[in-house]
């Protein structure tokens, strides 16, 4: 018997968004950025909750793992919290996994969390866990630049639509190579055009490819230290959720080169998380990956051709902004062609 998925409340104007920090917090050189996206997020109607652990960081983290954990449990499980939004990621958000009750907020109606980079720790198990839909997407941090890109905008349109409801979002025209915010306010520096690009057939001009599944995934770093861990049931969410839709995975990175790309896709098939998956999308790789002859395709092409399914890389996921929100239990449709590729998701 398939489980169905459970979707939030739609964000509303004017609702309540927490900002906490259940990884690392920010240190003093931030703050204006912090306060540069508090007054973004403002202006776009919402009202902005940040709590007091934002403001520190010792020893890569903004406090104690206790400490941590009870606010973002609380935060969670508080009425008048529409969404929690993490300032940005961190280090060590998983020493706080032991610590929830994830019986108490699976039981709990559904709140969006939206984040990236070691927010997948949250957002990935907090799915697996309690089958309520999670949101992988830009941090707080990232609500900083003025304007927001075509892209990063729609974090909104992903947070306010219905169960039953429908996004899309399409490629983006450029992306951001390095980072160049010399201001709070300063926008991403989008200035290499976005290519995304087919495994296999990167040199056929006419190479389109279309495939559906539930979207499941995160940052590649992260992923791989679950595997085999209690809070990682991958086989059993697959069973219960996507029998039928299969799973579309994304991986994005932060630090990881080609040779640890390779390995952690291995491992992570070899566990089983693989089975049932109908794509893949890759996000842009961060800084020169590739180990002498070794590149970041041959990664992709030893772990992943015997599935024989599509595989999309250089997608806009992750840390080279911009990126889509990826809703983890949504079911997706990809759509690519010629370098361009559109995402449309439903919330069913």
């Amino acid at each position: 018997m398939s489980h169905n998925m459970r979707y939030p409340q739609p964000l509303q104007a004017g609702g309540r968004i927490a900002v906490n920090a259940p990884s690392s917090g920010i240190t003093v050189d931030w703050k204006a950025y912090l306060e540069q996206a508090r007054r973004n997020v403002e202006a776009a109607g919402y009202d902005v909750q940040i709590s007091d652990t934002v403001w520190s960081n010792v020893q890569l983290t903004s406090a104690s793992k206790e400490v941590r954990a009870e606010e973002m449990q609380r935060f969670l499980l508080d009425p008048n919290i529409q969404a929690v939004v993490p300032v940005w990621g961190g280090e060590f958000l998983f020493e706080i996994l032991p610590l929830l009750d994830w019986e108490r907020l699976k039981a709990a109606d559904p709140k969006w969390v939206l984040g990236y980079s070691d927010l997948t720790t949250f957002c990935f198990v907090h799915t697996l866990l309690t089958g309520q839909a999670t949101a992988h997407g830009n941090n707080f941090f990232d609500l900083g630049t003025t304007p927001w890109d075509a892209l990063t905008r729609r974090w909104t349109d992903v947070l306010a639509t219905p169960e039953g409801g429908q996004v899309r979002q399409m490629s983006s025209e450029r992306y951001q190579k390095h980072w160049s915010r010399k201001q709070p306010s300063d926008p991403f520096a989008l200035t290499e055009e976005t290519a995304w690009k087919l495994l296999g057939r990167e040199q056929q001009t006419q190479a389109e490819v279309e495939f559906s599944g539930r979207l499941l995934g995160g940052c590649w770093e992260i992923l791989r230290s679950l595997v085999g861990t209690r809070y990682a049931p991958v086989q059993q969410f697959v069973r219960d959720y996507c029998r039928e839709e299969g799973v579309i995975w994304y991986l994005e990175s932060s630090e990881i080169n080609a040779a640890e790309m390779y390995r952690s896709l291995w491992q992570m098939k070899d566990a089983g998380w693989f089975e049932g998956a109908t794509g893949f999308l890759i996000g842009r790789a961060r800084g020169n990956v590739d180990v002498s002859d070794f590149h970041y395709q041959d990664a992709l092409h030893r772990a992943l051709d015997d599935l024989q399914v599509p595989v999309i890389y250089e997608a806009d996921v992750g840390h080279l902004p911009p990126q889509m929100i990826l809703v983890n239990g949504a079911v997706a449709r990809v759509s690519y062609q010629n370098g361009k590729g559109t995402l449309v998701m439903e919330y069913r």
